[in-house]
């Protein structure tokens, strides 16, 4: 009785130092690809770029680039490690670059944009690399039957280590002065990485290799490219994986591309930073119940199966038409829906975009033109009190001006009256003084309250004390829309009501309509219920204009992100011969990659020929549905017979 005692509680410690390593590397995931580095890089290390266009352009070569090599070098080195019993030793190797080259990123600051992108791609790669023998540890810690539950419950710390760190980094950026705040982020990413990988590394055994011998003059480099060879000549042999790594890298494209594009789309939309935020985060804890909730699906031991398929039934069903209806009949001014435009009124123009020559944009003093090599026409003054004055009905304006090592600094008025910091207080100047030309900077400028304004932006005559100059040059001005107003607190808890009712509904009906249902789940139909979910988001997508929306659509990504994510990882394991873990998962990673290459292109095309991105958002109902075709056809325990014959003929057992 003790040693079966002793044994379950060693199974469950090897569990959880498995799932640790979810908690340890999602802080990279949150802080550095999603929330703090993209725009770290855009305005401070690639703030002496010519443009913010050429920043991201730069920080785009470098995703693509780490992944690139990452997509390379996965499945010769996943190979390597099930030939020397190496798994370990390199999910060691590229923990310790990508913390490293994480760390290190405390060092960038102003215009060190090459310095932040040869760290990232370190990081990137050794984030990535790391992975493919992380998760080919699964098949070794997790028996079969418990290989769905592990992995959602990986996936679930991972959204909760990932949250918190970055709930704290927002906090050091608001708090600490400067750059520091986001420099000491990235350290406290490479800290919390490298401090809670420490179980897997204590906790886990090295997997068993397979009975390869090499013979006189072989070494393991050799032999491992030999099994690659083997492994794509007799891809026959592993059919039924095989087809579900094309329906896998189908529908993983559409799933990865709503992760990327969603703040993107939401900005797009009008929506506010807090708002798209909060919703980043809402999204980060609630998919921690959701991943364990889709875990349990396929289960047959779990015997609240009816309770939870109903429950997911409900949200699918019932969050777009509450966060519909609410749209339709709560105020603006709660719902966050679209306000009516300004009109102009008078000499006062309304919403709308100015150029610098537009009659309604009123020069004083002396101003010449230039060119900027876009094409895009600057007025520029050298006059100590020149000025533009424009009349406009709003509330936010929006200035477009150049950047540079010969620009002074400039004031803005609001109705006469010289404007204000927000932070401090002070009397609000633009320091236009850059180290290098940039072009298409844009400063947005917030009246008290909506109505007739008048805008002057005024050259001082004072410079920077590395300046050569004192020019300002302005290109446009901007009245932008209204801003949009909405209540959180009452948002919120208009999804908290929605989901006390799907709890109830789950426990009245879960077992009278669901139990038959249910007794059909395996993996490969949950992870199809989740793309029905996600085909629907598609769907709303495309039609939603307000925040309350959003944020129900944001609560239902969160049912299914996890869940489908860690699905799929589970029954890719269950389908590979454990044996040769390292080899298959580094497939299973070069196939992740695609996806995060072939998604969002998909979506910029489509946002490109439509010129919106409303319809590249209803494109990826075209993956999904693909996906769930594709899956229909893989006979998955004919692959479970595969790789389990693999495993007893390499292994001799």
């Amino acid at each position: 009785m003790n040693a079966t005692l002793d044994k379950a509680q060693a199974y469950r410690k090897i569990i959880n130092a498995w799932c640790m390593y979810d908690w340890a590397n999602s802080a990279f995931a949150t802080t550095i690809l999603a929330a703090v580095l993209p725009v770290y890089y855009s305005q401070v290390a690639g703030a002496t770029l010519p443009s913010e266009a050429r920043a991201t352009a730069y920080w785009s070569t470098g995703i693509s680039l780490s992944l690139l090599i990452a997509a390379v070098i996965s499945p010769i080195l996943g190979t390597i490690s099930d030939v020397m019993r190496g798994k370990k030793r390199f999910l060691a190797f590229f923990v310790a670059m990508g913390t490293l080259g994480t760390g290190l990123l405390v060092l960038v600051d102003t215009g060190d944009w090459l310095l932040a992108s040869l760290l990232f791609i370190v990081g990137r790669l050794g984030f990535t690399a790391a992975n493919v023998f992380y998760d080919a540890l699964l098949p070794h810690v997790a028996k079969p039957e418990d290989q769905d539950r592990v992995s959602t419950r990986g996936y679930a710390m991972g959204y909760l280590g990932g949250g918190l760190l970055l709930a704290v980094n927002v906090a050091m950026i608001q708090l600490l002065p400067g750059t520091w705040g986001a420099r000491l982020s990235f350290l406290s990413v490479a800290v919390w990485w490298a401090l809670f990988s420490i179980p897997i590394f204590t906790q886990v055994s090295e997997p068993p290799a397979a009975t390869v011998a090499l013979t006189p003059g072989q070494n393991v480099i050799a032999v491992s490219f030999q099994r690659i060879a083997a492994t794509f000549k007799d891809i026959r042999q592993y059919k039924e994986l095989f087809k579900y790594l094309v329906a896998f890298l189908i529908y993983n494209d559409g799933i990865g591309t709503i992760i990327t594009v969603s703040a993107i789309y939401g900005a797009e939309l009008g929506f506010g930073s807090i708002e798209l935020i909060l919703a980043l985060l809402l999204v980060q804890f609630v998919g921690i119940p959701f991943s364990l909730i889709f875990g349990r699906l396929p289960s047959k031991a779990e015997t609240r199966r009816p309770f939870f398929m109903a429950f997911i039934v409900f949200n699918l069903v019932c969050l777009p038409m509450a966060g519909i209806v609410g749209a339709r009949l709560l105020p603006g001014e709660i719902s966050g829906g679209p306000l009516p435009a300004y009109a102009a009124i008078g000499d006062a123009v309304g919403e709308g975009v100015y150029p610098i020559d537009d009659p309604a944009l009123t020069p004083v003093g002396t101003w010449t033109s230039r060119t900027s090599p876009d094409d895009v026409t600057y007025a520029a003054t050298t006059n100590d009190g020149a000025r533009y004055d424009l009349q406009f009905n709003g509330q936010r304006i929006e200035v477009t001006y150049s950047t540079g090592p010969d620009r002074g600094i400039w004031s803005v008025e609001m109705d006469g009256r010289q404007m204000l910091d927000p932070d401090t207080g002070d009397p609000l100047v633009v320091d236009a003084y850059n180290a290098t030309v940039r072009y298409g900077v844009r400063h947005a400028f917030t009246a008290d309250a909506p109505g007739m304004h008048a805008l002057s932006l005024i050259n001082t005559g004072q410079r920077n004390p590395n300046s050569q100059g004192i020019v300002l040059a302005l290109a446009q001005v901007k009245v932008l829309a209204p801003i949009r107003q909405s209540n959180l607190i009452v948002i919120l808890g208009l999804v908290l009501a929605t989901q006390a009712v799907g709890v109830v509904f789950a426990l009245l009906v879960g077992k009278p309509l669901f139990a038959g249902l249910v007794e059909t789940m395996d993996t490969r139909r949950s992870i199809i219920l989740a793309l029905i979910v996600y085909s629907v988001i598609a769907v709303w997508g495309f039609f939603l204009n307000s925040v309350i929306e959003f944020w129900f659509l944001a609560w239902m990504v969160a049912i299914v992100q996890g869940g489908s994510q860690a699905l799929s990882r589970s029954l890719y394991a269950s389908m590979s011969p454990a044996v040769k873990s390292g080899e298959f998962f580094g497939l299973y990673g070069v196939m992740e990659k695609f996806s995060a290459i072939l998604g969002p292109l998909l979506f910029a095309g489509a946002a490109a020929a439509f010129d919106s991105s409303r319809p590249a958002v209803l494109s990826l109902i075209v993956l999904f549905l693909v996906g769930i075709f594709l899956l229909t056809r893989v006979n998955v325990e004919e692959g479970k017979r595969v790789a389990q014959a693999e495993d007893a003929a390499l292994l001799g057992t």
